[in-house]
């Protein structure tokens, strides 16, 4: 028997590659197919089946693609109904892979058609449950995302998920492994751990939503806090539920290198956004104008999400050098697949086509520490309303990137103002969609927060309680 978990970290998602006698199940897999392929053919193995624990909100599974490649049969949980072939399972129905089986139990609560997936041994023993966003490390799946669609409220989703856990996966053995479909990042979830698998056992005793309780405590507590979810994540699952494009097409496609007047003349004329994918200190020091920055070294696809928002948005990309594919890919994998081109030669081939470069004025925090002890300056933090309230600058602003088009009216028009997050990355986003929107007036704070609260000079408080 072998069992593999497959994370990604940019979007705190597990792919799960399990293998026996020479067959292979890939259970949630990412967009591009090509390494499960590959996985299988290096054991000697045929991908038999590709299993879905539901269907995907937070990225584009690679469902339909593994089983165009491979012939593999996709399956979901009762109740769902994609428009591809699939086989719909019952409740309790096993599916063999070589000397293993592995049994469907329908979980419904995140999704009306979520299922955990039992996963026994060549002896017949529970050996470990494939969970999906039922149940995460720490956590449960948010009961809101799927409301909509199954014509309920969240709280009446939060119920079913209470008796899914207490009567499907809580009467199961201790020993069991817990294999979860996402980790602490995701937006699936509020609470959920940075470990990546645990036991059964462990999560009964630590998990705050498997603890003794009345459902209508489980309800309140499940429900509470629950911010907004990404807008993107109905037109994921839309593709996921009905299908999507190869993804070599996307890819080739993406991959198109464009000399810097064939990049101009495609932003003008499909209304591209031009998405910067490089580090934020490069982007500070020079990048085509209007450009959006969000870096592939930080959560990329999630804020990509978060911030375009819309999948049929077209994309031209600005990269580092040999990281076209890598960006193209990452889009993909949340559904952003209208990705046009790429600036040949990056931003010093723009440079020396004699085109315009924009720039951030970003100053040290030492720099920041005399500009707002000589004067009072409007100042901007862009972190998570939960980093703010723990500890922020005296007087700063809370305008949580997330939502930041929410605050637009808050940002002085006749002044400088200074934005800052937690390290330079989310500021950074910040800066270059304020840039885009006509705001130039805006001063980076290098290092954010993490640099601020150590320099002599800069004040903080948490709450009301102030600090130097």
């Amino acid at each position: 028997m072998k069992i593999e978990q497959i994370y990604t970290g940019c979007l705190a998602q597990g792919a799960y590659y399990i293998q026996s006698e020479g067959e292979a199940a890939i259970i949630d897999p990412l967009r591009e197919v090509e390494p499960y392929i590959k996985k299988a053919e290096e054991n000697g193995a045929k991908i038999k089946y590709i299993l879905e624990t539901h269907f995907h909100a937070d990225f584009v599974s690679g469902h339909v693609s593994l089983a165009e490649k491979t012939g593999a049969d996709i399956i979901y949980g009762p109740t769902a109904n994609p428009s591809f072939d699939a086989i719909i399972a019952e409740d309790g129905q096993e599916f063999k892979v070589g000397k293993l089986t592995i049994k469907v139990l329908h979980t419904p609560g995140h999704t009306m058609e979520s299922s955990t997936y039992l996963l026994k041994d060549e002896n017949g023993k529970d050996h470990a449950i494939f969970t999906g966003d039922t149940l995460f490390l720490g956590d449960v799946g948010r009961p809101d995302l799927a409301q909509k669609a199954a014509s309920m409220t969240q709280e009446e989703l939060a119920g079913m998920l209470y008796d899914s856990l207490r009567t499907k996966i809580m009467p199961l053995s201790d020993d069991l492994t817990v294999y979860p479909a996402h980790g602490a990042g995701s937006a699936c979830g509020k609470n959920m751990s940075t470990d990546t698998v645990d036991t059964l056992g462990n999560q009964k005793a630590t998990n705050y939503a498997l603890r003794d309780m009345s459902k209508e405590q489980f309800i309140k507590e499940v429900t509470d806090g629950l911010l907004p979810p990404p807008a993107y994540f109905p037109l994921n699952v839309k593709m996921n539920k009905e299908g999507y494009e190869n993804i070599d097409d996307v890819l080739e496609r993406g991959e198109t290198a464009m000399d810097p007047d064939t990049f101009e003349t495609a932003a003008n004329e499909t209304g591209a956004i031009v998405l910067d994918v490089r580090h934020e200190d490069d982007f500070v020091k020079g990048h085509v104008p209007r450009s959006i920055f969000i870096g592939l070294h930080g959560g990329f696809a999630p804020w990509v999400g978060a911030l375009i928002k819309d999948t049929e948005q077209p994309i031209l990309l600005v990269t580092p050098e040999g990281k076209e594919k890598e960006a193209v890919t990452r889009l993909s994998r949340v559904g952003f697949d209208k990705t046009f081109g790429y600036l040949k030669g990056g931003v010093e081939a723009w440079k020396a086509a004699g085109k315009e470069i924009d720039s951030i004025e970003s100053i040290s925090p030492e720099e920041f520490a005399k500009r707002i002890n000589e004067s009072e300056i409007p100042v901007f933090d862009v972190r998570k309303c939960s980093e703010y309230d723990t500890n922020h600058v005296v007087d700063a602003e809370n305008t949580p990137l997330d939502y930041l088009n929410d605050h637009l009216a808050e940002f002085p028009s006749d002044e400088k103002f200074y934005l800052h997050c937690a390290g330079g990355y989310r500021s950074v986003i910040a800066s270059s969609i304020l840039k885009s929107r006509g705001m130039h007036n805006l001063v980076n704070v290098e290092g954010g927060f993490d640099k601020l609260k150590v320099t002599e000079g800069v004040k903080t408080e948490s709450g009301k309680a102030a600090t130097a």
